[in-house]
């Protein structure tokens, strides 16, 4: 008699959880043994719809919660309700969530309230302060006491996890967006941008969205960028806008009108990977963009006060600057004019894993209910 399948539910509603769980659900769906669902809150829209089409992975469900000015409590409500009554419905035996999101929250929590095994992709993060960043410190550490399987993608991570006291299993496994990158980056996508001419500028890839430089913190920002692009004339910045007007607005404001900016619409996956394999440098507060570009031999000035990814500074693959302009124009400077200094950031080991996480998450599953 063949055993019934392992359903495993795996829940996303940002960008950034579907290129981590991009790989998680592919090594999902190829293995015998599990009926996989793919569940989406919609907390992100079309930045999610871009990573499913890249990778070829569809949704089972879509809860379509995203509305105009949602606040998160709207996020974590509506999330928390759609879910409980899909994971009713579906009776996972295991629901999977990744990171720090709000979506990953409220995922956990209904899986919970449901009596339901939680695995957490990239647990352990941590800053140790619970506003910086807001609300995915908080996000993550709520996470972590509820979840059965926790896959820390380092070693610190799972100091983290043994210093917070966690139930459950722990499982270093490296991070799930090495198998994505490697996937995407081998392929050497295109990331044609009107007007830039990758070949006769140095181009600083940047990103800037987190709450806690809303305000203040992104003008000082912008600032440090116009420094350095008058101090530099072979230099260029590409600037993929997000898509909240708190953001954009101010960037657009303060950027539009130089010659060597170019601030454009949120790039797909497939750009993104193109866009840093061509870059000479990052300047960042994305997280994941602190994991990936050392996995490309790029360095990443983090333009954040605090990162729960101290193993890419310890490495020395990236450095906290700030939102200092000055500082932020300093340590820029230092990598565009000391070639020694440029290539001690280049060349140091990208500490998040080998591009298997995927597999060894998988196999956890498998043991957990093989038991």
């Amino acid at each position: 008699m063949t055993p019934s399948p392992i359903r495993v539910c795996i829940t996303l509603g940002t960008r950034p959880e579907a290129i981590k769980l991009a790989p998680v659900i592919q090594q999902f769906q190829k293995t015998p043994g599990f009926q996989t669902q793919v569940v989406l809150t919609g907390q992100h829209r079309e930045m999610v719809d871009q990573v499913m089409q890249l990778f070829d992975i569809k949704a089972d469900r879509d809860l379509n919660i995203m509305q105009p000015k949602q606040t998160l409590s709207d996020i974590t409500c509506r999330s928390l309700q759609g879910l409980q009554t899909l994971f009713i419905e579906l009776q996972p035996h295991i629901v999977l969530v990744q990171g720090d999101t709000t979506t990953a929250f409220a995922a956990a929590l209904a899986a919970f309230y449901q009596k339901i095994p939680v695995g957490h992709v990239e647990a352990g993060l941590r800053t140790d302060n619970i506003l910086n960043p807001f609300p995915e410190e908080a996000n993550r550490r709520l996470v972590s006491q509820i979840t059965t399987l926790h896959f820390p993608p380092t070693d610190k991570s799972v100091a983290n996890l043994a210093a917070s006291g966690v139930c459950g299993t722990v499982l270093k496994t490296g991070n799930t967006v090495i198998d994505a990158l490697q996937t995407v980056a081998s392929k050497t996508p295109a990331c044609n941008v009107p007007g830039l001419d990758w070949s006769s500028h140095r181009v600083i890839l940047s990103t800037v969205h987190r709450r806690e430089n809303w305000g203040e913190p992104l003008q000082n920002i912008a600032q440090g960028f116009l420094q350095i692009l008058d101090k530099f004339e072979d230099v260029a910045l590409l600037l993929p806008l997000h898509r909240n007007p708190t953001v954009r607005e101010p960037l657009k404001a303060a950027l539009e009108s130089h010659p060597r900016t170019f601030l454009v619409e949120p790039l797909n996956y497939g750009q993104l990977v193109g866009a840093m394999q061509r870059c000479y440098l990052l300047l960042t507060d994305s997280g994941g963009l602190q994991e990936e570009a050392p996995g490309l031999g790029k360095p990443v000035l983090v333009l954040r006060e605090t990162t729960e990814r101290p193993e890419a500074t310890e490495a020395g693959t990236a450095k906290l600057v700030g939102t200092d302009p000055a500082l932020i124009t300093a340590e820029a400077t230092k990598l565009l004019s000391d070639p020694v200094a440029y290539e001690a950031m280049a060349r140091a080991i990208n500490p998040f894993g080998d591009g298997q996480a995927s597999a060894r998450i998988v196999k956890a599953v498998q043991d957990y209910f093989c038991q």
